[in-house]
C-alpha cells in the first residue's frame, strides 16, 4: 500500500464479473468528491488473458475484493496492453481515514491532507 498522502492501495486482488472470478494485481486511488458528497475509487487492473476475453472492449459490472473488503464496481476501458480501469463509489476496497482525527494521524505533525 502506498504510504504518500493520497488514499489508495496496490497488491493482490480479485475481480469477479458475471459467474467468473479472476486473480488480478489492482492499483487503486480515490477521493471524496464533495460535490455529490461521495468517495470516489477507481484504477486500473493488471492484465489478465481471460477477463480480457470476457469483457473485451465492453464495460461490465464487477465486484473487486482486496484483503481490506469486497465493493461493487465496474470495469471498462482497456489500455492498449488489455489493463481495464476499474471504478466505483462509495466505501472503497482499502481503509481510507474516517474522521478528522484519523487524517491528521496520517498526514503527520504539522501537514495538512
Amino acid at each position: 500500500m502506498s504510504h504518500d498522502h493520497d488514499d489508495g492501495y496496490t497488491g493482490p486482488a480479485t475481480v469477479q464479473v458475471e459467474d467468473r472470478t479472476f486473480s488480478v494485481n489492482v492499483r487503486l486511488a480515490g477521493h471524496f468528491q464533495p460535490l455529490d458528497g461521495r468517495y470516489h475509487w477507481y484504477g486500473r487492473l493488471d492484465a489478465d488473458d481471460g477477463l480480457t476475453r470476457l469483457v473485451g472492449r465492453r464495460h461490465a459490472d464487477t465486484v473487486l475484493s482486496t484483503p481490506y473488503g469486497h465493493v461493487a464496481g465496474r470495469v471498462h476501458d482497456p489500455d492498449l496492453w488489455h489493463r481495464y480501469r476499474v471504478e466505483g463509489t462509495g466505501t472503497p476496497p482499502f481503509p481510507v481515514p474516517t474522521t478528522v482525527a484519523e487524517a491528521e494521524a496520517e498526514a503527520g505533525p504539522g501537514e495538512q491532507r
